[in-house]
């Protein structure tokens, strides 16, 4: 599957200003992640620790708190990890919240049609 990147937003939940970012979207990541340092200073804090594999295989911890993420022009409240610096993914639990699929071919986000309600 190839890669691509899209334009979004991300926000204390409580309100503000929206932070653009471009982020990798990344369908094998639970959560979508920013860096730590942009995170603490929009004033997020983590809720708390969890385990992830990472591509080598390695188990890291990351701290995970929940953000405002716009993402075509919607916003909605998603789990975001606190990543090392210049990482910005969009991952799995975020387009499932937007109720956004993947079109690799074409490299862009459209809506899911086949929601299991």
């Amino acid at each position: 599957m190839g890669t691509f990147r899209i334009e979004m937003g991300i926000g204390n939940p409580m309100g503000g200003e929206l932070y653009p970012v471009s982020a990798l979207v990344d369908t094998g990541a639970t959560h979508s992640m920013a860096p730590a340092s942009l995170l603490e200073w929009l004033r997020i804090t983590p809720i708390r620790q969890s385990r992830y594999s990472i591509a080598n295989g390695e188990a890291v911890e990351y701290g995970v708190s929940d953000a405002r993420i716009s993402v075509n022009g919607q916003e909605r409240f998603c789990p975001v990890i606190f990543g090392p610096e210049d990482t910005y993914l969009l991952g799995a639990t975020t387009l499932g919240i937007f109720e956004l699929a993947v079109d690799a071919k074409g490299g862009r986000l459209v809506p899911s049609e086949n929601l299991t309600l």
